[in-house]
């Protein structure tokens, strides 16, 4: 038995965390990546990889049950935005098995999907946000008002990874965006204040046992690429440190988390929450904020110590592709 093993859930493409994990166990537990398709490169990464049906499949979350106890894994986490619930929502069926499923409780995850709860949230814990509007009415007389102008962005008030994220420069543009989400004046999608400051993004850890946050790592984000940031270089910001760590604390986050931030004029607006790994995960892992290790401490019972800040500055990321090989006969069956 493995009592340190992980289950990677909805693995894609993020090869390098099934490697982060397979390096910091070292033969103390398996990785066990799962996907619903043999052509997900980073199965071919782990120590075990499994086909699993749809996430929309009734018998999904049977089957991922069956695997844990199968491999005796002590941990679970996934990488995909519309899991999230799905496993928040079957925790305790985790637990039951003795394992610990890496995921925030169920409100915090429904609200970090339905990003005007969220700002609100922000607001209510007296962080900034960027002003934002629900629906095309509200945006009207927020606008006659003077307290929003363009341009804007408009979003989906409950999508992920920044699909279907438009900037409007004028009301034409702004009312075609939303035909074209098939959206009507009254429906709830969000229209939010242009940002044209500095933007930062944060690798977040909130102890699984104990509740504190034990490790940030900020980036400012130099570009982005569908969704993701596609180049980043670390930054130090005791401020920002202490906003966040206060605002997830008093939130009741656990876990892994990656928050979306602008700087402008000298203060911080909190834009999003991704209670996950963030596609630039990466890049805190190689400038020293070691955060699948602090997972692997918690499974093992062990509280972390605060770590905050505890990486090198300067460091840049710049994300290229890469290609893997194999025969028609290595595909997972």
């Amino acid at each position: 038995m493995n009592d340190l093993s992980v289950l990677i859930l909805s693995a894609g493409t993020r090869n390098k965390i099934v490697q982060f994990y397979r390096q910091i166990l070292d033969g103390r537990g398996n990785v066990i990546a799962c996907d619903c398709s043999a052509y997900a490169p980073a199965l071919y990464d782990a120590d075990k990889a499994l086909i699993m049906p749809r996430i929309t499949e009734p018998d999904y979350m049977e089957k991922v049950l069956e695997a844990v106890k199968k491999y005796h894994a002590a941990g679970c986490f996934s990488l995909i935005d519309p899991e999230l619930m799905l496993l928040s929502e079957n925790a305790g069926a985790f637990r039951d098995l003795g394992c610990m499923p890496m995921i925030s409780p169920t409100d915090l995850v429904y609200d970090s999907f339905h990003k005007a709860r969220m700002c609100r949230r922000f607001t209510e814990a007296g962080l900034l946000t960027p002003f934002f509007t629900t629906g095309l009415d509200s945006f009207e007389e927020a606008l006659s008002a003077g307290k929003i102008s363009f341009p804007v962005f408009i979003k989906p008030e409950d999508g992920s990874a920044s699909i279907g994220i438009m900037r409007a420069d004028d009301k034409e543009e702004l009312y075609a965006i939303a035909r074209r989400y098939g959206k009507d004046p009254s429906s709830a999608i969000m229209i939010q204040e242009y940002m044209s400051g500095r933007e930062f993004g944060a690798d977040v850890y909130v102890d699984m046992l104990s509740g504190r946050c034990v490790s940030i790592f900020l980036k400012e984000k130099l570009r982005m690429r569908a969704g993701e940031t596609d180049k980043s270089v670390s930054v130090h910001n005791d401020r920002v440190f202490d906003l966040i760590s206060r605002f997830v604390e008093s939130q009741g986050f656990r876990g892994q988390i990656d928050i979306d931030l602008f700087e402008k004029d000298g203060e911080f607006f909190f834009s999003e929450i991704n209670p996950r790994y963030g596609g630039g995960y990466p890049h805190a892992f190689y400038a020293g904020a070691d955060m699948p290790s602090m997972y692997i401490r918690n499974l093992e019972g062990k509280e972390n110590p605060v770590r905050i800040g505890d990486y090198r500055d300067g460091v840049i990321m710049m994300k290229y592709n890469e290609t893997r090989i194999i025969e028609t006969a290595e595909l997972v069956r």
